[in-house]
């Protein structure tokens, strides 16, 4: 049996300003995301005191949602629902209280699962709703900082200015191959001191969320199959999904293993990173890159120690949780060309595109540039300067348009 400790007040989470002003302008506000992400806390650390709280957890409340939901709604009260997604017939009622009463931060829902991507939810709810995310912890919210890597900071600098930007940074080393087994789910990463523990936490939440609540949720047809789907994607991260091979090794049928990873991904599990096109249709039918939520889950599916693509992992797990932080839009894509030039990761803001590339390497050489600037070469008038992050000490200019810094000064 798995035992969740409870996840400390004074860790703040990047989400929260963002949280706080949607809560401010809109009468529902979801918050989505993995299971034992820190949803709940977040929710209950918001407004202490001064909202309802109830849980889909506890099969009382769950009785009520679907008997007696006005019941459960009804006061002048601020309500926090958590765990939603276990009776979406409760939205019918949260509809028709809105259109009574229409209170800016009325309902706070939270799930684990993208109810945005639901019918009966994005139907009962436009216009009621904003959608917001919350990933597992980037290394600087477990550290007590509140946020995620200096993302902004080099955005909103000129590209010669990086090296000082980079070194102005809390330097807080650590070794990446410890930073992904421990990956960012509150418990493992903050409250349990060894790997013999994590591993422990790590099996409750395969046996009890992806082997039972999940499947039973979706009505997952062989526990066997879906076992075997999950560590073939596990044993997958950073590779561009295929589909067809993923169900030969996994002895799954096509059509399953779709079936198995769009699941995950609506479970915030899976991510599949779409491929930079400047036609943002084209985006849709290029094949994808996998990786993973958080990567210490992932490292115990596959049973493997971890290989370069688990730092690519760590790094993509802070620039979406900066991502989903921030007011502007911006997205995370890789980019891939035909001739088999490659560049980890295109983070793309107004008009500009920022090239990153991983290199589990503590010293870079100019060859490791290439790709990086094969990519400004194709956009010139776009393409920032490139970033080359390494597991070394050194910030320095590898090429006149590529900087070379530790990954733990970004993260």
């Amino acid at each position: 049996m798995i035992i969740i400790l409870a996840m400390d007040d004074s860790l703040h989470r990047a989400l929260e300003p963002r949280l706080r002003a949607h809560l401010g302008v809109m009468p529902v506000v979801v918050v989505t995301g993995a299971r034992q992400t820190g949803k709940t806390t977040l929710a209950r650390r918001l407004a202490p005191g001064r909202r309802r709280f109830h849980t889909l957890d506890d099969l009382d409340v769950l009785d009520a949602a679907k008997n007696d939901p006005e019941q459960l709604l009804g006061g002048h009260d601020a309500v926090t629902l958590d765990e939603i997604q276990r009776a979406p017939s409760l939205l019918a009622a949260i509809k028709r209280n809105v259109d009574d009463t229409r209170t800016a931060g009325r309902f706070l829902l939270t799930g684990s699962a993208n109810l945005a991507s639901m019918a009966r939810v994005s139907e009962s709810l436009a216009g009621r709703a904003s959608y917001l995310t919350l990933w597992p912890m980037t290394r600087r919210e477990q550290r007590g900082l509140g946020r995620t890597g200096c993302w902004d900071e080099l955005l909103s600098a000129d590209d010669r200015d990086w090296p000082d930007v980079l070194i102005g940074q809390p330097g807080y080393r650590d070794d990446w191959r410890e930073v992904a087994r421990r990956g960012g789910f509150p418990d493992p990463a903050v409250h349990l001191a060894n790997e013999e523990e994590r591993a422990i936490w790590f099996d409750g939440y395969i046996q009890t969320y992806l082997e039972r609540d999940l499947a039973t949720l979706s009505s997952v047809a062989s526990l066997v199959d879906f076992r075997r789907l999950v560590r073939a994607a596990c044993l997958r991260v950073g590779q561009v999904v295929n589909q067809t091979e993923i169900g030969r090794d996994a002895a799954v049928p096509q059509p399953t293993v779709h079936r198995y990873l769009n699941l995950l991904e609506t479970s915030y599990l899976l991510v599949r990173l779409p491929a930079y096109a400047v036609n943002r249709t084209k985006r849709l039918i290029k094949s994808p890159k996998l990786y993973w939520c958080d990567t210490g889950l992932a490292l115990r599916i596959a049973g493997t120690d971890t290989t370069p693509a688990h730092l690519e992992n760590v790094v993509l797990c802070d620039l979406l949780a900066w991502r989903d932080a921030r007011t502007e839009r911006v997205e995370i894509t890789y980019w891939r060309t035909t001739t088999g030039d490659e560049v980890d990761f295109v983070v793309e803001a107004r008009d500009t595109l920022l090239p990153v590339e991983i290199k589990a390497t503590v010293n870079p050489r100019l060859r490791d540039t290439v790709r990086l600037r094969a990519f400004r070469k194709e956009y010139p008038e776009q393409a920032r300067a490139g970033l080359l992050l390494h597991t070394g000490e050194t910030v320095e200019w590898l090429a006149p348009d590529v900087l070379a810094a530790p990954w733990w000064r970004v993260l």
